[in-house]
């Protein structure tokens, strides 16, 4: 089962600013790159903070370009990061908690690598409802479960997957509905899956808990 990683979806090209950056030339650079927010690195490429657009508007209110003032002064310290390996999970919960739009990634010595802004996230979650259905067959029936493409009947709408058919043991319904769940792109997990047995897997001697009611 693939969990998308941080290092996957980032953009790598990243434009960054030092503590001297003039906030003039941040504002062009917003403009020309379409970009809304600009990491300040020190000499070592490590991070020091981001300017954001709004950073920029709270200190020109005037609507000049305010002259003297560098990425240094308007600049949010210290920046929230994410390392390339983590999780999409956890940089979206990062940003849904502090109420960011971007996070530098850095490397382990805190070095910028890349930038994950919230459109990167967003375009992640919005996959194709066949791509959901090929990885949930393909990653967890058969790969993680080791059963036959055809055990699992799978259908996604709107990232809403629904599982049907009928497996050995409930221990294998919840392992394939809880692994369903960590899915990237999936909204909910619909199971009219129905096991032979209770308790774990069952397998060719018969089940692991002979005792349990059936199904």
């Amino acid at each position: 089962m693939k969990r998308r990683r941080v290092g996957a979806v980032m953009t790598g090209d990243v434009v960054r600013a030092h503590r001297g950056t003039p906030t003039a030339e941040l504002a062009r650079w917003m403009a020309e790159f379409g970009i809304n927010g600009v990491p300040v690195v020190d000499a070592d490429d490590k991070v020091l903070g981001v300017v954001s657009a709004t950073d920029l508007a709270r200190a020109r209110p005037t609507g000049d370009s305010a002259p003297g003032r560098s990425a240094q002064a308007l600049m949010s310290a210290p920046a929230r990061t994410v390392r390339a390996d983590d999780s999409v999970v956890r940089a979206a919960r990062l940003m849904s908690s502090y109420g960011i739009e971007r996070l530098p990634v850095v490397d382990e010595e805190a070095r910028l690598v890349g930038m994950l802004t919230r459109r990167d996230v967003l375009r992640l979650f919005a996959r194709a409802d066949g791509e959901i259905r090929d990885e949930v067959i393909d990653e967890i029936v058969v790969r993680l479960m080791w059963l036959t493409p055809e055990s699992v009947e799978v259908s996604v709408r709107d990232g809403v997957v629904t599982l049907a058919g009928r497996l050995d043991s409930s221990g294998q319904v919840a392992a394939v509905v809880w692994m369903t769940r960590q899915i990237d792109g999936v909204t909910a997990v619909v199971s009219r899956l129905t096991h032979r047995y209770e308790g774990g897997y069952a397998g060719p001697e018969g089940p692991a808990d002979p005792g349990g009611p059936r199904r």
